[in-house]
């Protein structure tokens, strides 16, 4: 089975002290690259699902010396390092005691997966802090996908991109190559079961069962929220909206609802990364300029299973994932007169269009060089001869 490119960062970590903690949507393969380092270790491992209460059961002593002896015992081995694996540990809060404690007392080393940033924040105290390593597992990149399709080898996928090369724009020879496969990543996004699954009409039904999935189980049990059918409508109301800067008034009148409660949404949504708001730029290190947001959905299969958008909003939610593997992004607006897209790392802007042209290029470097920022390039969907203009499937 093919492994995720977050797989060997976690292996690099196996030996440190810290519990390696792994969170991000469901179904973006949490569970199957903590089992497959389960599979790769030959230390005393044991693995334990609190999706099944007969698992917490372990756990649930009073004396955590009564617990780590009873774990020791089960792993049938007295004196090496003990590893523990747990899956789903928002379903049982305690666990964070035990950790600490087991760390500190006993070296033992867990790697954890959480469905939910929104839950593990407050599961997560800051006692804590310096124990553990956080990890966001998101849906696959472009260069995932591809390697999932046997289109790059290992080799390729591992020796990824650096910034800087983001900035040369890629032959015609190259961009022909992977030009289908783009649009189909544009149409589906990045889960891992979407990406393996060959039969279009299938990839829709699995999206929808994510979608489902993750209304039943993130909305309905994480939240406290009286009435989800606002959170929903909400969700509608955002994918409509993607790219766009939010208008919290008028959203939260069109939701029905208060600002303070629209914002309580927003952050649960971010939390469970269903959505993404990006900031406004600003040149100062020490703050970010008070304004609206742009939202952009996770992932593109999800978005276009819950709305109906242009092919230009598709296409900037998709070029903001891809982004994001790189750093931070902001967004340029002064007054709806000079706008950039993307600030990737307050440094090199990017502008989106579905087929860039001479003067999209001079506005960007001119809007740009006023923001002082390192460099600037067009990101075009379409295949043309334009100097300074990069091409979607490079990110």
């Amino acid at each position: 089975m093919k492994k995720r490119i977050i797989y060997r960062t976690l292996l690099k970590n196996l030996e440190h002290k810290n519990a390696l903690v792994i969170t991000g949507m469901r179904q973006v393969g949490k569970t199957t690259v903590m089992k497959q380092i389960y599979y790769e270790l030959n230390s005393p491992k044991l693995w334990f699902d609190f999706d099944n209460p007969f698992d917490t059961m372990y756990f649930e002593n009073i004396d955590y010396h009564a617990i780590y002896a009873t774990l020791r015992k089960e792993s049938g081995n007295k004196s090496d390092r003990l590893f523990i694996f747990i899956d789903e540990i928002q379903n049982f809060p305690d666990i964070t005691k035990i950790i600490k404690f087991m760390i500190d007392h006993y070296h033992v080393k867990f790697i954890v997966t959480g469905s939910s940033n929104y839950y593990l924040k407050n599961l997560f105290p800051e006692s804590l802090n310096g124990r553990k390593f956080l990890f966001v597992l998101h849906p696959m990149s472009f260069t995932e996908y591809l390697y999932f399709n046997d289109k790059y080898s290992i080799e390729e996928v591992e020796t990824a991109r650096p910034i800087e090369s983001l900035l040369t724009p890629s032959s015609k020879l190259t961009y022909k190559k992977y030009e289908s496969d783009y649009l189909t990543y544009m149409e589906f996004g990045g889960f891992p079961e979407v990406v393996i699954t060959e039969d279009t009409t299938t990839k829709r039904e699995v999206l929808k069962n994510i979608f489902t999935s993750f209304f039943e189980k993130d909305i309905k049990l994480l939240s406290d929220f009286k009435d989800i059918r606002e959170l929903r409508d909400l969700i509608l109301l955002l994918a409509q909206r993607t790219g766009n800067i939010l208008d919290i008034t008028k959203l939260a009148s069109e939701l029905g609802v208060n600002r303070v409660k629209l914002y309580s949404y927003l952050e649960f949504l971010q939390g469970v990364f269903l959505i993404r708001l990006l900031p406004k730029y600003s040149a100062s290190i020490d703050r970010s300029i008070a304004g609206g947001k742009k939202v952009y959905f996770s992932d593109n299969g999800l978005l276009n299973v819950i709305g109906k958008l242009n092919e230009g909003q598709i296409l900037e939610n998709a070029v903001a994932n891809q982004l994001l593997h790189y750093g931070e992004l902001s967004y340029y607006n002064k007054r709806n007169t000079a706008e950039i897209d993307f600030i990737l790392n307050k440094e090199i802007g990017f502008e989106v269009k579905t087929k860039a042209t001479e003067s999209d290029v001079k506005r960007l470097h001119s809007i740009g060089e006023k923001l002082r920022l390192k460099d600037s390039r067009v990101v075009s969907l379409k295949y043309v001869e334009t100097e300074n203009t990069i091409f979607s499937m490079q990110l």
